[in-house]
């Protein structure tokens, strides 16, 4: 075997690294200089630079390799696809490596077009692989009587099915479309098992590799210009046929008529008299000038398969005189394996007369590229018929195969995060809906919005918000299996599609709910952004695979219902859908029609719940939002503002709340018993963050005369999360005018000491779920003790809202708590200009 030593860092003592090496082009196989290569071996490649490790390539047969890695004479093994079985045997790192699928590859002449198509047939198959296990378990769920046969290596796979020795073979997909046409096999429409590749490692050694090879995937993959891409780039060809045009063939048919007739010519004249000797050589000559002038590769190969002419072209790949190739076999020029595709397309030519048209792929001259080429090779006869040589002409179409695939990146693949796209997902679902119902196993559609994302845009920019999609993206990889699909549709919505769910209803959706729960709790953890830590969280709509006449779009649309259910029931959850969703969203389309009537039509009010003292005097009062809808009365605010807040009317709506209430203030300045009171306003995240804030704050005062010092502004901690530096500035710049400021729902939310104390606060209110269970939760008893003695240190008041009973603010008021509000001392209810005193009593009484 042979070693090879990559750069190390100048004072560690090198790794080295034994590399199990199976051929399995272009995803990984032992070049001619007995180094790993491909893509996953020139991806080792690049992290054995940046790790300064020595690589020691051992050549084996795939299951040799796996059983050498089991027993620890090699210590990585690369293209191993993730099975449960698998885990339990090796150790494979985090980050996939590379993503691919599984598919048939049959000859010109059979017919397979679907599982049931293969009742009878032979399939060759990879000993010890997931397609055999896949494929065994298929089969006999379709009742299909076929013979699996094991074979060594794909090559062999392949070269069964070429000799009729097989109906078809299985490969993966980079494999497949590199040598399908080789050995001049057809992919079929079948595809399966999706799957992620890794490198393995034997169980529980050499942890140190693993960690590695994930810390740089996970640094190259959200970087198009990184190694990871740069390999891709050299390696992945589309599967699609190459378009040659059409005067490209004319001419090539009139390059092979030309040099046919001028052999033909030159064996005539050789054997005619001396005399026309010179005019023999000037034709040769001429036939010479004009085959070096063509820009492809033109050749002729004898019966031993040696070089009888070779034009410019030809030299040139080699980097030979005409001299030192004529003569000389493929052998010469290529290595072992390149030489075997060769040879099995010139001896179709030279035994069996045909006239092959195929690609065939080559190395370039110092072995570091493959250029891909379209040859046409047919035979050379003598009079009689028998054939002599072959002639070749091969064009190369390397630039065309690089624009395919770059197209077919493009029109597959999200280009923010690499994820498949909308129409890869569609045509994905499409044959797993096809399969579902055949096989009779379950799935679902797992659709998730990242919650409050266009707040995040809107405050820090989209530069930060792409950011924040990427390391959404990497943590849904991380969630999903090899067989499930993940795709970014658009903005901040991806689907999940999970498959081989149970075959039972039941089971299925109880799968698929776990599934879920896995991303929200994986969603969840905070995320770095530049220099800022960001909290963000998602909705997951669910839609089983149960009816079996669903159509793709259908299923898609019952997925969207349930995000957008979970999104109304508080976001960070996940709902599965019903058929009653159809018509709450429905009766959702109508009420954002109305509300874009509301304010017009002036159906908005204020009503106002007290905040009192331990001896029950009113402080002030909230200021609460209705809707006063002309037909269907008093609109709950949890019904209409989160439409608000996703269709951008809550930014006039917030307005009119604040000059509403200043005016109410002016209004009851003027009154004894209520000159005194405050108002508080709860101020919406996208209000908060608007650039003009503080000016729309400043306008409401002046234009109302009011005293801003009688005016509260309620956040929630969830708003201070995002440009903390942004928020202090606009708080400051109110608490300078004499506007206060209240921290509503305190407990509930992600707020730090550190941020407290930089916050102008002024109020911290106690969350109502924690005053509802003070009498019978003592944790909750120890809660509210806690903020309390926080208030007091940070010299901030502390009033507990949602206080119902005189048990309930008798056990607050033991634990320290003076202020209150709730409906103890009176519901919110519209203000009346009459006079109110002390006591408890009602905005509307005189």
């Amino acid at each position: 075997m042979g070693s090879f030593l990559l750069a190390t860092p100048a004072l560690a003592e090198p790794r080295e690294v034994r590399v199990g090496v199976y051929q399995n082009e272009p995803k990984i196989f032992m070049s001619p200089q007995d180094q790993p290569t491909g893509i996953l071996g020139d991806l080792l490649v690049e992290i054995g630079k940046r790790e300064g490790w020595t690589l020691r390539a051992v050549a084996c047969e795939w299951q040799a390799c796996l059983n050498a890695l089991q027993a620890g004479n090699i210590d990585l093994m690369p293209d191993v696809a993730y099975t449960e079985q698998r885990t339990r045997l090796f150790d494979l790192h985090r980050i996939p490596s590379l993503l691919s699928w599984s598919q048939l590859y049959k000859h010109g002449g059979g017919q397979i077009n679907s599982m049931l198509d293969l009742k009878g047939k032979r399939v060759a198959v990879l000993a010890g692989s997931v397609q055999q296990d896949y494929l065994k378990d298929v089969l006999a769920g379709f009742g299909v009587q076929a013979e699996l046969v094991p074979v060594q290596s794909l090559n062999e796979g392949f070269e069964m099915v070429a000799a009729r020795a097989a109906d078809a073979a299985a490969a993966n997909r980079f494999f497949g479309d590199l040598q399908g046409a080789t050995y001049g096999l057809n992919a079929t429409p079948i595809m399966f098992q999706p799957s992620q590749l890794f490198y393995a490692t034997g169980k529980g050694r050499n942890a140190d590799l693993l960690t590695a090879i994930d810390r740089s995937l996970g640094e190259w993959q959200p970087r198009p210009d990184s190694p990871y891409f740069k390999v891709l780039k050299r390696w992945m060809e589309a599967p699609a046929p190459s378009f040659i045009p059409t005067y490209v063939w004319w001419g090539l048919g009139a390059l092979v008529a030309l040099l046919s007739l001028a052999l033909a010519a030159g064996a005539l004249l050789r054997r005619e008299v001396a005399v026309k000797t010179r005019h023999l050589r000037d034709s040769e000559d001429l036939l010479s000038t004009i085959l070096n002038s063509v820009d492809a590769h033109i050749y002729i190969k004898g019966t031993d398969l040696c070089y009888q002419y070779a034009n410019r072209k030809v030299c040139e790949l080699f980097g030979r005189s005409l001299e030192e190739v004529v003569g000389k076999a493929d052998s010469e020029f290529f290595d072992s394996a390149t030489v075997a595709r060769l040879r099995l397309n010139d001896m179709r030519v030279l035994l069996q007369g045909e006239r092959v048209e195929e690609e065939e792929t080559l190395p370039s001259r110092d072995g570091l590229q493959t250029h891909t080429y379209i040859s046409v090779k047919l035979p050379l006869r003598h009079a009689d018929g028998r054939i002599y040589a072959l002639c070749g002409i091969s064009t190369d179409i390397s630039k065309h195969k690089k624009a395919e695939a770059a197209i077919h990146q493009l029109a597959f693949y999200d280009p923010l995060t690499q994820l498949p796209n909308r129409r890869f997902l569609m045509e994905r679902v499409q044959q797993t809906l096809a399969a579902s119902e055949r096989g009779k196993q379950g799935g679902a559609m797992l659709f998730i919005d990242v919650d409050n994302f266009k707040d995040l845009n809107d405050t820090v920019g989209h530069d930060m918000g792409d950011l924040l999609l990427c390391q959404v993206a990497g943590r849904l990889r991380a969630c999903t299996r090899a067989q499930d699909t993940l795709a970014r549709l658009g903005g901040d919505e991806f689907v999940v599609m999970l498959q081989a769910l149970s075959p039972l209803p039941d089971e299925a959706a109880q799968q698929a709910r776990q599934a879920a729960m896995k991303i929200l709790k994986t969603i969840e953890a905070p995320y770095q952004l530049g220099t800022q830590l960001h909290q963000t969280s998602v909705s997951i709509g669910i839609a089983m695979f149960s009816d079996q006449h669903s159509s793709r779009d259908e299923l898609l649309k019952q997925a969207d219902l349930a995000m957008y259910q979970a999104k109304t029931d508080g976001r960070n959850t996940l709902r599965f859908f019903n058929p009653d969703m159809q018509a709450q969203v429905t009766a959702r389309t109508a009420l954002e029609a109305d509300l874009h009537q509301a304010m017009a039509a002036s159906e908005f009010l204020l009503h106002y719940q007290p905040q009192v003292n331990c001896d029950g005097q009113w402080l002030g009062v909230e200021a609460l939002l209705r809707w006063q809808h002309p037909q269907r009365g008093l609109i709950p605010p949890l019904e209409f503002i989160p439409i608000a807040e996703s269709s951008g009317l809550i930014l006039p709506l917030g307005r009119w709340i604040l000059a509403t209430a200043c005016r109410q203030l002016v209004a009851w300045s003027a009154l004894d018993g209520k000159s005194h009171l405050s108002i508080a306003v709860n101020v919406s995240a996208r209000q908060f963050h608007q650039a003009d804030f503080v000016q729309d704050v400043q306008q409401a005062l002046r234009a109302s005369g009011a005293n801003p010092q009688r005016l509260a502004l309620e956040l929630t901690e969830s708003q201070l999360l995002d440009d903390v530096d942004g928020v202090v500035v606009k708080m400051t710049a109110l608490k300078a005018m004499g506007v206060r400021f209240s921290l509503d729902d305190f407990g509930t939310g992600y707020s730090s000491l550190s941020m407290l104390k930089r916050l102008p606060l002024d109020q911290l209110k106690i969350d109502q779920s924690f005053v509802r269970d003070v009498l019978t939760d003592p944790q909750d008893a120890s809660i509210i003790k806690a903020i309390v003695t926080l208030g007091a240190s940070l010299e901030l008041q502390v009033i507990a809202e949602g206080v119902e009973t005189v048990a309930q603010r008798d056990a607050l008021m033991a634990l320290g708590c003076q202020k209150f509000q709730g409906y103890l001392f009176g519901r919110p209810a519209p203000a009346d200009p009459a006079p109110v005193g002390v006591g408890h009593p009602s905005l509307t009484e005189g």
